[in-house]
């Protein structure tokens, strides 16, 4: 069996160890220090030597053990280890005894287009470039030249160095006044949405970086970098390095030792935005990208037109991407990078699957199941392509879709909105909304249709509300709706009591709306639960605050849940949702609340509240009361339960009323408002 020695320092160097192992092939590893062992598998076929050698160390080492070949897997930066196994095999050769040298280069990044780059020689130049700056330094160059950087206290004071979570890395950093927050002990690889958030994270203006390569993540750190809008130093890699690919070392390792190594290859994953679908609309770069592909995916009228070089298939789901390149990966036996791109429609990052599916796969790559990089590229939104073909901004439009999905509140969204871009999934949603703005009298409204945008059938058409119910030719629309009458969106609760239908059932006044729903405390995406609804005025006033909010109103009488209904529609109301039933019974199966209003109990006030307390032990409780018994009903019930910040307010409101030449002021009757959280992690009797 011929022996292999691997100096390794790298991920390259650690794969290829892994697929020496998948071929039985024994043979040493090397790395410098004990963080670099506690990161590799144990396996029986691997002897690892660890700890750093001098030049003639590494001769007499390779002559003891005998080896037929090296692979310098080490660091590009590594640039004396390099020369010293370099200078030790060569004094071999002098003694009679040839050892095949083979130097693995990593991969080489693409430059992407964009960004701001300043390229330096050395660590010492960006250090001295980065004196004339000011903002906080992210730097990501590891451990060794940081005292290129700690040399000056107006660098110093602003870096946050992200290095390997190791004794040397940590010490390193000690030694040179690095300490606390300023430190980021990570083990890579970093996805561009990693380095993103800690760019943000620690308020970064300069990202530094070597020049290290696809494995290094350096693609990804030059992307996050550009979405956040700062400054990128690169310090260049040595000039001239020369050696192999990581498949021609494998190639060579074959021959050498005369058997097939199976040498599964990374995958470069991208995820395209291909615009509205004609070809016309595909940006250069992701033109390139499908030119270089071996494997296509997405939904099958995408695919149409293109060929890749081995396959393609119409998978556009994560459920279905994910298990083809694992068992890609698992069953084929790759001989060099596989370029996969995955078709999406539109913008990558503009109502798309995109990220959904993004975070899928990096979550496996993270996870270790698959070996591959991802990559992100934009395509042309419908939205944009539609608003350059009227004349129209975007950037002061609403834009919402409805593509697959039920659009909450669309009436307010328009009727508050002069411009609105709408994506649908056809000719049936323009129906749709066409319907819609006749019903809630936007008739002054005009609806632009763009119709297979980018396409040869493309037309671009005005239209009215009622025109638009009557459209019949399916295909992809793209409408803006512009109303001329638009109101401006209140930005606070307070409808007037006369602007709900009441009849003869019960109504929390207006002023007590108002102060129960501040003491609420309601946040953005809250599940609310109306109890005792009476009107529904509480649950309308909440659900009109957001869209996003969720409402779910409980009233036991037939005629109040009528008037809810009512109510619901008359303001244009999607997310409150009627539902006909008596506390506590009526709340199962309901989403877990956020924050609840009872507004009446029926006498079973802690029925009630220990039903809400096992749903969420959180949740922001307010409660209105006009008679006494309620109230101690309130102060023994809440002994109970763990509450915090507990109030009771009483509220005495008078109203003016007209009596002949004179306005006399009229008492409504008192109510109390209690209003507490439960404090969670306590059982409750």
């Amino acid at each position: 069996m011929k022996k292999i020695l691997i100096f390794a320092g790298t991920t390259e160097g650690r794969r290829l160890s892994e697929c020496l192992v998948e071929a039985g092939i024994s043979h040493t590893l090397c790395v410098a220090t004990e963080y670099g062992e506690h990161v590799l598998n144990p396996n029986p076929l691997v002897t690892v030597q660890q700890g750093r050698m001098a030049q003639e160390e590494i001769r007499e080492f390779l002559f003891k053990e005998n080896y037929e070949a090296v692979i310098d897997a080490t660091h590009p930066y590594a640039e004396i280890v390099t020369r010293n196994i370099k200078e030790a095999v060569k004094e071999l050769k002098d003694m009679g005894k040839t050892i095949s040298y083979l130097r693995l280069k990593r991969e080489e990044e693409k430059m992407p287009e964009g960004g701001d780059l300043t390229f330096f020689e050395t660590s010492r130049d960006c250090a001295m470039a980065l004196k004339d700056t000011e903002g906080n330094i992210l730097l990501t160059t590891g451990s060794k030249e940081l005292s290129d950087f700690c040399v000056f206290e107006e660098i110093k004071n602003r870096l946050y160095v992200r290095v390997l979570p190791s004794m040397e890395s940590l010490s390193a950093c000690m030694e040179q006044g690095i300490c606390g927050k300023q430190i980021i002990a990570m083990q890579g690889p970093f996805s561009a949405l990693m380095n993103e958030a800690m760019i943000h994270q620690y308020h970064i203006s300069y990202l530094v970086t070597k020049e290290s390569g696809v494995s290094g993540g350096y693609g990804e750190k030059l992307e996050a970098a550009r979405r956040a809008g700062i400054q990128v130093f690169v310090i260049g890699r040595p000039e001239g390095e020369e050696g192999y690919s990581f498949f021609e070392v494998g190639r060579e390792l074959e021959k050498i030792c005369g058997q097939r190594i199976p040498f599964r290859g990374q995958m470069r994953i991208i995820l395209a935005g291909i615009g509205m679908g004609s070809e016309s609309g595909v940006t250069g770069e992701v033109r390139e990208a499908i030119k270089e592909a071996d494997i296509l995916l997405g939904a099958e009228r995408m695919l149409s037109r293109y060929q890749p070089k081995i396959e393609k298939h119409p998978f556009y789901q994560a459920e279905q991407i994910i298990p083809y390149l694992e068992g890609l990966q698992r069953e084929t036996v790759l001989s060099e990078n596989r370029n996969i791109v995955i078709l999406m429609s539109g913008d990558s990052g503009f109502y798309s699957g995109c990220r959904r599916l993004y975070e899928a796969l990096d979550r496996e790559i993270r996870d270790g199941r698959l070996r591959a990089f991802l990559h992100i590229m934009p395509g042309v939104s419908s939205v944009s392509y539609l608003a350059a073909c009227i004349g129209e901004s975007y950037h002061d439009a609403s834009v919402y879709s409805m593509h697959g999905k039920e659009l909450c509140n669309l009436e307010r969204k328009i009727k508050n909105s002069p411009k609105t871009f709408l994506l649908t999934s056809g000719v049936k949603d323009v129906n749709r909304l066409g319907k819609l703005l006749m019903e809630a009298e936007l008739t002054e409204c005009e609806v632009i249709t763009g119709y297979q945008l980018s396409y040869e059938a493309q037309r671009i058409e005005r239209h009215t509300p009622s025109e638009c119910s009557k459209l019949r030719e399916e295909g992809l629309y793209t409408c803006f709706v512009k109303n001329p009458c638009a109101e401006k969106r209140r930005l606070t609760h307070g409808i007037m009591d006369e602007a709900f239908i009441r009849d003869n059932v019960p109504m929390t006044k207006e002023e007590v709306r108002e102060v129960a729903i501040c003491k609420l405390r309601l946040l953005e995406n809250a599940v609310v639960y109306d109890i005792g609804s009476g009107t529904g005025s509480v649950a309308v006033e909440i659900a009109g605050l957001s869209d996003e909010i969720q409402v779910y109103a409980l009233e036991k009488k037939r005629e109040a849940v009528s008037l809810i209904e009512k109510n619901k529609v008359k303001h244009g109301l999607q997310n409150i949702t009627v539902i006909e039933g008596t506390a506590p019974e009526g709340l199962v199966g309901l989403p877990a609340a956020t924050h609840a209003f009872i507004g009446g109990s029926g006498g079973r006030m802690k029925e009630i509240l220990q039903s809400l307390y096992r749903l969420n032990p959180w949740m922001r409780i307010v409660i209105s009361a006009v008679s006494l018994e309620t109230i101690c009903e309130i102060w023994e019930v809440l002994s109970s339960f763990p509450v915090k910040g507990e109030e009771i307010v009483q509220l005495q409101v008078s109203r003016a009323r007209e009596v002949g030449n004179y306005h006399l002021m009229q008492a409504e009757n008192p109510i109390w408002l209690c209003s507490f959280g439960f404090g969670g992690g306590a059982s409750c009797n």
